[in-house]
C-alpha cells in the first residue's frame, strides 16, 4: 500500500481550490465584468458520492465569485465551509480546522499552484493536477491523471473512497 493510499484512509474533509482544480483555470470575463467558470459534471457527481460516503467538503479559494456559491449549493457543500477571497490560505485552513474540529491529518487539500503549498504542506493528503508547477507536484502525495476542470476532482474523490473502502457501496447504487 502506498503512502497516498494510507493517508487517504483517515481523510474526513476534502478541501478544494477552485481555479485550476474544479475548473480548467481559465477565467471568462464578460464586458459587464461578470465572471464565468466552467465546471465538469464528472467532478460534481464524484463530490456528491464522496459526501454521501461520509467525507465532508470545503472550498478555500483566492478569488470571489457568486458562481462558486451556486456550484457549492448544487453539490450540497455547507456554505459555512466555503472560504472565498482568501489571501492567506494557511490562515483560512487553520480557521477551518478549528471550525470543524479536525486535525490536519484528517484533511486532504487539492490545489494547483504555489499559493496552495502552505496548506498542502500541512494537510494529511496533498493532491494536485498535472498542469501544476513542478514545485507543487513535487510536494503532493497524489498527482491526478486528469486535468483540473476535466475530472481531476472526481479522480481524487474516487481515490479517497477506494482507500476508505466506500467506493463499491457508492457504485452499487447504479449497478442494482
Amino acid at each position: 500500500m502506498n503512502e497516498a493510499h494510507e493517508r487517504a484512509r483517515g481523510v474526513r474533509l476534502l478541501i478544494f481550490d477552485v481555479d485550476g482544480v474544479l475548473t480548467d483555470g481559465r477565467l471568462y470575463l464578460g464586458d459587464d465584468g461578470q465572471e464565468y467558470k466552467s465546471f465538469h459534471s464528472l467532478d460534481g457527481h464524484g463530490m456528491k458520492m464522496l459526501r454521501q460516503s461520509g467525507v465532508a467538503m470545503s472550498i478555500i479559494t483566492g478569488r470571489t465569485s457568486q458562481v462558486v456559491l451556486h456550484r457549492c449549493r448544487n453539490l450540497g457543500i455547507d456554505q459555512s465551509l466555503v472560504y472565498q477571497g482568501v489571501a492567506d490560505k494557511k490562515a483560512a485552513y487553520d480557521t477551518l480546522l478549528e471550525q470543524v474540529g479536525l486535525k490536519p491529518e484528517q484533511t486532504a487539500f487539492m490545489g494547483d499552484d504555489v499559493v496552495d503549498l502552505p496548506v498542502m504542506l500541512r494537510c494529511g493528503l496533498a493532491i494536485t493536477v498535472p498542469a501544476a508547477p513542478c514545485e507543487v507536484q513535487a510536494r503532493a502525495h497524489l498527482v491526478t491523471v486528469r486535468e483540473g476542470g476535466m475530472g481531476a476532482a472526481r479522480e481524487a474523490c474516487e481515490f479517497i473512497m477506494k482507500a476508505q473502502g466506500t467506493y463499491a457501496a457508492q457504485l452499487a447504487h447504479y449497478l442494482a
